[in-house]
C-alpha cells in the first residue's frame, strides 16, 4: 500500500510541474507577456508536441500528437491543391500554429519545380553568391512569394558551409553548389534571407557548425580534421547572421578534433550554437538517418526493424546534446520521440526544466516570426 502511495505521489509532483504557470513575476524563461495565456494553457505533451518536426502526413496524427512543426517535401507538393485542403485541415486543428518547413535552397535542393514550371531549376548558393545582393534579394524574394501562396513559413536554407576543408579539398556542399563560400558573402545571404522575410518565410541557417567534409553524411558518418580554431572561424559566419535568422540547423559530421560524436550529439558543439545567442532555436537534421543510428549503435550494419530502445539512446543523446527541435521523416518515430520527451520531463525535474527551456525558445521564435499572433 506504502508503495501505490508513493507511486500516486510521485504522478501528482510530476504532474503539478507540468503545469506550472508563468506571469510578471514567474517568468523563468523570459516569455513575452503575449505568450503567458498560451504557455499556461498548455499540457506537458502539448509543449513536448512543439519541439518536434515531422514528415507531413494526416491532419488528425499530425493535430492529435500537437507537433511543432512539418516538413514538406517532393511528394506533397505532386498534387498542390491536396496538399493545400490537408494544410487547412491541419492548421484549423492545431492548437499553436506550426512550423511549415520546406528545403528550398536552389540548384540540386529545390521543392519547387512542382509548383510552378517557370522553378523547374532555381539558381543555387554557388551560382547566387556571384550575383550582387540587390539581385539576390529579388530572385529569393520571387522564389519566398511562391512558397508563400501554399502558406510555407520556414525554409531550411542557406547553408552557410565552407567551399573547402582544413586540407583545402571542396567540400561535398560546395561540390553540389550548397555552399555561400566564406563569411565575405555574408551582405549576399543577408539579402537571400531578406528576400524571404519579406514574404514572411523565417530561415534556418545550416549545417552548424560548418559542413567541412567531402562525405554525404545522410548516407554515412561524414567526418572532419578541422581545428577547434577553424570551426569557430566557420562559427562566426552564423553568428553574422544571427540577427536575422533565428534556428540554425546541426550538421551530422564527426569533429574529431572536438569529439568522437557527431555534431548534433556533442554538447560542446551545440553549446557554441546556443553562445550565439541564448534565444536561438537549434534544430536537428534528421535524427532517423543511417548514420545517426548507426553512431548510436556502434554499428554499420543496423538491426531491421531498429530496436526502439536504441532509437530512445538516439532522442536522449539529442537532448542531452542540448538541441531544441527534433526532426525525423519517419512519422511513427516521431511519436516515439514525443512518448520519451514526456516520459523523462515526468521523471526527472531536470529534465523538465530542459525541455520547457527549448519549448520556450521555440514558441519565442514563432512569436517574433510572425507564426503565432496574438
Amino acid at each position: 500500500m506504502h508503495s501505490v502511495r508513493s507511486a500516486i505521489l510521485a504522478i501528482a509532483i510530476a504532474c503539478s510541474m507540468a503545469v506550472a504557470q508563468v506571469s510578471a513575476t514567474n517568468n523563468p524563461y523570459n516569455l513575452p507577456a503575449e505568450l503567458f495565456g498560451l504557455w499556461n494553457s498548455l499540457t506537458l505533451e502539448e509543449k513536448v508536441g512543439q519541439m518536434i518536426m515531422v514528415y507531413m502526413t494526416t491532419p488528425k496524427f499530425v493535430t492529435e500528437n500537437h507537433f511543432g512543426g512539418v516538413l514538406v517535401m517532393n511528394p506533397h507538393l505532386s498534387n498542390v491543391r491536396q496538399f493545400g485542403r490537408t494544410l487547412t485541415s491541419i492548421t484549423t486543428k492545431a492548437k499553436v500554429p506550426l512550423l511549415v518547413t520546406i528545403d528550398q535552397e536552389g540548384g540540386s535542393v529545390s521543392r519547387i519545380g512542382k509548383i510552378d514550371r517557370k522553378w523547374e531549376k532555381t539558381p543555387s548558393a554557388k551560382e547566387l553568391r556571384e550575383l550582387d545582393p540587390e539581385a539576390i534579394e529579388r530572385i529569393a524574394g520571387e522564389i519566398g512569394n511562391t512558397l508563400k501562396e501554399i502558406r510555407i513559413n520556414l525554409n531550411l536554407a542557406p547553408a552557410i558551409d565552407p567551399p573547402s576543408d582544413i586540407n583545402g579539398k571542396e567540400t561535398f556542399m560546395e561540390h553540389w553548389g550548397r555552399s555561400w563560400g566564406g563569411i565575405g558573402n555574408a551582405d549576399k545571404v543577408r539579402a537571400f534571407v531578406k528576400g524571404m522575410k519579406a514574404n514572411g518565410i523565417t530561415s534556418a541557417s545550416k549545417h552548424f557548425p560548418g559542413y567541412d567534409s567531402e562525405t554525404n553524411s545522410d548516407l554515412q558518418m561524414a567526418e572532419s580534421e578541422a581545428t577547434e580554431e577553424t570551426i569557430r572561424n566557420n562559427v562566426e559566419f552564423f553568428k553574422a547572421l544571427a540577427t536575422d535568422v533565428p534556428i540554425i540547423m546541426m550538421s551530422s559530421v564527426r569533429y574529431r578534433k572536438i569529439s568522437n560524436a557527431p555534431a548534433v550529439f556533442e554538447p560542446k558543439i551545440v553549446k557554441m550554437a546556443h553562445d550565439i545567442d541564448d534565444d536561438i532555436v537549434v534544430l536537428t537534421d534528421d535524427l532517423w538517418g543511417t548514420n545517426l543510428r548507426s553512431w548510436i549503435s556502434g554499428t554499420d550494419t543496423l538491426e531491421d526493424p531498429y530496436p526502439a530502445s536504441e532509437f530512445r539512446k538516439v532522442v536522449m543523446a539529442a537532448l542531452d546534446a542540448g538541441n531544441d527541435m527534433f526532426m525525423t521523416t519517419y512519422p511513427v518515430k516521431a511519436v516515439d520521440m514525443k512518448n520519451t520527451l514526456v516520459e523523462l520531463a515526468q521523471q526527472n525535474k531536470d529534465y523538465l526544466i530542459r525541455i520547457e527551456k527549448s519549448v520556450a525558445r521555440i514558441l519565442k521564435m514563432k512569436f517574433r516570426a510572425g507564426i503565432i499572433r496574438n
